[in-house]
């Protein structure tokens, strides 16, 4: 029996977009949802690492500990997982203004 996955994309190609239609429902833009198996679900996130490029993606699933839920990340976005004492919070890193980044 599988377990839920979700997957949140943001800024990937669109031949990733179409890749994980094939195996999840996009519910909303970049917001892909289905009930796959471990093996599945590793498969699914592989394609994700594989065809991300430049943009960042999350995957939860259900799992059995206190959250009810994991994650993994990848890819540069503001919200760092942190874990502390077997429980995985989300720091957020600080805006940089546009005209930081450049200097």
């Amino acid at each position: 029996m599988g377990s839920l996955t979700v997957v949140a994309v943001e800024n990937v190609p669109p031949r990733l977009r179409g890749r994980l239609a094939l195996w999840l429902v996009e519910v909303r833009a970049g917001v892909y949802v289905g009930t796959y198996s471990v093996r599945v679900r590793e498969m699914i996130w592989d394609q994700v690492l594989a065809g991300m490029e430049d943009g960042n993606a999350v995957m939860i699933w259900q799992a059995r500990n206190d959250a009810g839920y994991d994650f993994v990340t990848a890819g540069t976005n503001r919200r760092i997982p942190k874990e502390m004492d077997g429980v995985t919070f989300v720091s957020f890193l600080p805006e940089v203004e546009a005209d930081d980044a450049q200097s």
